[in-house]
């Protein structure tokens, strides 16, 4: 099997948006359908995906880059990783390794920014993590918040570019049906109001912003 980045959807997402590949020479280098490549610069999929830049997690040099960009039958090599391949966890809590428990809180920080939509109690599920340790990142008051480096959990290991991706989807559809909610709400107040005929506040016009108030009061003499 082909080695492919360790973020195929989202390594996508950044060639498309920073490069001059064409779709093959993406869909070549991370094994996805060219179709997909193309719908996800037509903005159809993928959206709210974050890109990861192959060449800062040191899968892709820039020399590699440049070369293919130049010659668009060239194939892009993916360079060989140390970064730790994340797994996909069965039924039940997550385990994080000893080693990798450091790492949630910079994996915290990048999700409560990147990702504003996941709900506290997907982000645990999402990188075994816990609500005051969410709060205390958010509101910086972590022990060791100067020291917190936001970075993507796929990057880190704690969980899989499926799972991050399967929680957005979920994050989004939560916040569309709770703004479809709210419009259906508004809509029918605004109808109760109409039928009942009580009247709606009209807005008050400021006055012109080259004009001041007129004043019958004579200026006050020295």
């Amino acid at each position: 099997m082909a080695l492919q980045p360790l973020m195929p959807k989202a390594t996508a997402v950044w060639l498309v948006e920073n490069t001059t590949l064409s779709f093959e020479q993406i869909a070549d280098f991370t094994s996805m359908h060219e179709l997909e490549v193309q719908a996800i610069a037509d903005g159809e999929v993928a959206v709210g995906i974050v890109g990861v830049n192959p060449i800062t997690n040191s899968q892709l040099t820039q020399e590699e880059l440049g070369r293919c960009q130049g010659d668009p039958k060239a194939t892009l090599k993916i360079s060989k990783s140390d970064m730790p391949i994340p797994k996909a966890r069965s039924k039940g809590a997550r385990y994080t390794p000893v080693s990798k428990r450091q790492e949630r809180p910079d994996a915290i920080s990048w999700l409560l920014k990147n990702q504003p939509d996941l709900t506290d109690a997907q982000l645990c599920r999402l990188i075994g993590t816990t609500k005051p340790t969410i709060n205390s990142v958010r509101d910086r008051s972590h022990w060791n918040a100067p020291n917190i480096n936001p970075q993507n959990p796929v990057i880190l290991g704690l969980c899989t570019e499926a799972e991050l991706e399967k929680m957005g989807l979920t994050a989004q559809r939560r916040t569309a049906r709770a703004a479809k909610a709210a419009a259906k709400e508004a809509a029918r107040k605004e109808k109760e109001a109409a039928a009942t005929g009580t009247p709606q506040p009209e807005p008050i016009a400021p006055p012109p912003a080259d004009e001041s108030p007129a004043s019958d009061e004579p200026p006050a003499s020295e």
